[in-house]
């Protein structure tokens, strides 16, 4: 009898399920409708992770445990954040979809912005966009699910830490020390005070570029300082629900970063003061004045909602 090579057989058994999970999504590029413009998805297979950080991390902060063991569903996520290109598509539209949600603004579409909330920086079509709201964030993938029918929307904080960790639980990327860290991101250090194209430096193991450092990016979250200490161990696909307008979670750190910020664990409350020179009465609830950091990077569950869920999802983010 042919010797058996029973760690190879034991590879397979264990890994075999995982790939056809991964099989089952599929890279993709979605074009705009009315444009030349297209994104790229990647496909995140399920499976299990830690979320938070270990108490000798450095630079944790408190908010960033106890570390929890919590399950993700497969999803797709964004190559990269939503750049001005993908944006302006949107933007520029005369048919964005009507919605009480903006009520505040007086119209059905995106406000002109009232100063350039670029700081000069630059407009480039690949560029991340940035300075705009959660609400406007979750707009744009409404317009998305309107003219497409395909359901996208922002991460949770489990997603993005997940795909941001793509398999491991270093604190930048591949690395405990930020040592590596300019090969990845752009941050403080190396970002020459403003963000920078998308896609220029390494991605993840998974191929995720500027998960770290460029723009910070929007999830669904309602940021809860003690927020893990009410998760389940072995929780699936956690989610604390949105409530006040402020504060929500935003991931990642930005081009104005230190290192340490920019952590796969590192979690940021927004603030009202992101609009505070906000000239408008009320204030915009499209465009922040003081929140030149913060971008936003789409995910496409692999399951579908019903079309009474997406309306239910729009609804509760769009109040």
């Amino acid at each position: 009898m042919r010797h058996l090579n029973w760690t190879a057989i034991l590879v397979i058994l264990l890994y075999a399920p995982l790939k056809v999970i991964s099989q089952n999504l599929k890279p993709y590029e979605q074009a705009l409708p009315g444009s030349t413009i297209k994104f790229k998805m990647i496909p995140i297979r399920a499976g299990v992770f830690t979320i938070g950080s270990p108490p000798n991390e450095a630079g944790r902060e408190e908010d960033e445990g106890p570390q929890k063991e919590v399950s993700i569903s497969e999803f797709w996520i964004a190559e990269h954040e939503v750049t001005f290109g993908e944006w302006d598509v949107f933007f520029k539209s005369v048919d964005v979809p009507q919605t009480k949600a903006i009520a505040v603004d007086a119209v059905s579409r995106p406000t002109a912005q009232y100063i350039d909330l670029t700081w000069g920086m630059g407009r480039d079509p690949r560029q991340p966009t940035n300075s705009m709201s959660q609400a406007a964030a979750i707009m744009y993938c409404k317009w998305l699910y309107e003219k497409t029918g395909v359901f996208y929307r922002l991460p949770t904080e489990a997603e993005w830490e997940y795909a941001c960790r793509a398999g491991t639980n270093a604190a930048y990327l591949n690395d405990k020390s930020p040592q590596r860290l300019k090969e990845y991101a752009y941050f403080k250090e190396n970002s020459q005070n403003k963000f920078q194209k998308v896609g220029q430096l390494k991605p993840n193991a998974w191929g995720l570029y500027d998960m770290q450092g460029n723009l910070s990016e929007w999830t669904l979250d309602q940021y809860e300082a003690t927020a893990y200490e009410k998760l389940p161990e072995k929780g699936k696909d956690p989610l604390v629900q949105p409530g006040s307008r402020y504060p929500r979670v935003v991931r990642g750190g930005s081009y104005l970063s230190e290192a340490k910020d920019c952590r796969c664990a590192n979690r940021i409350a927004s603030l009202t003061d992101w609009n505070k020179r906000d000239p408008q009465i009320p204030k915009s609830r499209w465009w922040l004045t003081d929140g030149m950091t913060v971008g936003f990077r789409l995910v496409r569950p692999a399951v579908k909602p019903s079309e009474a869920e997406i309306e239910k999802f729009f609804a509760q983010y769009l109040k």
